[in-house]
């Protein structure tokens, strides 16, 4: 290969008033603009779904166990936790947190305004990470003191709609599901916390898991269920079975998505869009390219001519124009990494482009800036681009010497 790669390092600046100049920087400017849209749109749509399933994920956990015959209600019918062995589940390879909690629908009063709401009682096992990364005003209630605490939390959402403050006391109402009868609890707004994702922040509510267990007559063995959260969201559906497999016949596990399909179809349907945008691409940056070698060909007839009279075979003459249209591809991909990353940096560190938080459940066009994905699609754009330039080079296998030699 050393003598084609030399003729093409000789040919990949062409000479003054040559017609291959604008063409090869136009070839260029298309994967460069080409390259650098594809790796926006993979980053803006794993940053996306990573920020979406963290949010809805932060809420729920990955994975529930719950009764069986509590799918779909508001409350779940108590199991007893001693009948879990939770520290074979934590043993599981991609298990990261267990906690427990309980759900209760409830209606919160003040003096001027009324709303449902639906409360999730939480103890000492609580991750109150995603929370505390989503405060908006005040601080989080401490679930883990020996001593029930009355302090609360609530969205901002809420807050509003309730013209509630941080301090404020407040007055929440239960009924007992069994004798219908409704029983008040006064607590107090601790911290006031904001998702953006509206479906949760509207009636998203914390407490202490010991308040509810009294309100519904449970000892504090008696939980709603576990929540499960996993290292890898792939893992999910493969850890939520092998966890089925460990818990008592009365029991079952659901995963996040089964809980809220309608969000992860929807996230689905945006993969599509992103696969047809990076054909579609992919696409116009290979009839660039395929458009730039024929026009490469065509100005060197008489060289290719002068090559085959010489005794060059065409299969040396044609690894020449795809070694120079290789320089013009890692050329135009090393721009392309250079600008697509530098937008994609610009935007995670300073969120220049906004977003409506009611349709898009975040504020700001988020970003995953994850190496794998990005050196994957320049791997598979050099290589179909290549693949592609077989076209016109067999062009040059049709090209007589002495036609060559006398093309003008």
């Amino acid at each position: 290969m050393a003598f084609e790669s030399f003729m093409a390092g000789r040919m990949i600046r062409p000479g003054k008033g040559s017609f291959s100049g604008p063409i090869i920087l136009i070839s260029i400017l298309s994967l460069v603009l080409g390259l650098s849209v594809m790796i926006v749109s993979v980053v803006v749509l794993t940053g996306f779904k990573k920020e979406i399933r963290e949010k809805v994920s932060g809420f729920t956990g990955h994975i529930h166990i719950t009764k069986f015959n509590s799918k779909n209600a508001l409350e779940s019918p108590p199991l007893y936790i001693d009948s879990i062995d939770i520290e074979q589940i934590a043993a599981i390879e991609g298990v990261k947190h267990i906690q427990s909690f309980i759900s209760k629908a409830a209606i919160i009063r003040t003096e001027e305004e009324i709303q449902g709401v639906m409360i999730k009682g939480v103890g000492a096992d609580f991750d109150a990470e995603f929370f505390i990364h989503n405060i908006q005003d005040g601080s989080m209630p401490d679930f883990s003191a020996k001593d029930k605490t009355n302090d609360v939390m609530i969205s901002e959402t809420l807050a509003n709609q309730l013209k509630l403050r941080v301090n404020d006391p407040l007055r929440i109402y239960f009924v007992n599901n069994e004798s219908g009868k409704i029983r008040g609890r006064r607590f107090k707004l601790k911290g006031i916390y904001h998702t953006s994702v509206e479906e949760f922040d509207k009636q998203f509510m914390l407490c202490d898991i010991r308040h509810l267990q009294k309100i519904n007559h449970w000892d504090e063995t008696q939980i709603s269920g576990l929540e499960i959260f996993v290292n890898d969201f792939d893992d999910i559906a493969e850890i939520s079975s092998e966890i089925y497999d460990q818990i008592p016949y009365d029991l079952s596990t659901e995963t996040v998505q089964k809980r809220y399909p309608q969000i992860f179809d929807w996230l689905q349907l945006q993969d599509m869009n992103v696969i047809v945008i990076l054909i579609l691409i992919i696409l116009v940056a290979t009839v660039s390219m395929i458009s730039t070698l024929l026009v490469l060909i065509l100005e060197r007839t008489q060289m290719i001519g002068i090559l085959k009279s010489l005794g060059a075979r065409n299969t040396s003459i044609r690894r020449i124009f795809l070694t120079q249209a290789a320089y013009i591809i890692v050329f135009g991909l090393f721009f392309g990494n250079l600008l697509g990353i530098g937008l994609a940096y610009l935007q995670k560190s300073f969120g220049l482009i906004k977003l409506d938080p009611d349709t898009y459940y975040m504020a700001v066009v988020p970003i995953n800036l994850d190496l794998f994905p990005i050196l994957l699609l320049n791997i598979a754009t050099l290589i179909l681009v290549l693949v592609f330039m077989l076209i016109p080079v067999l062009v040059i296998s049709r090209i007589q010497p002495v036609q060559a030699i006398r093309f003008d």
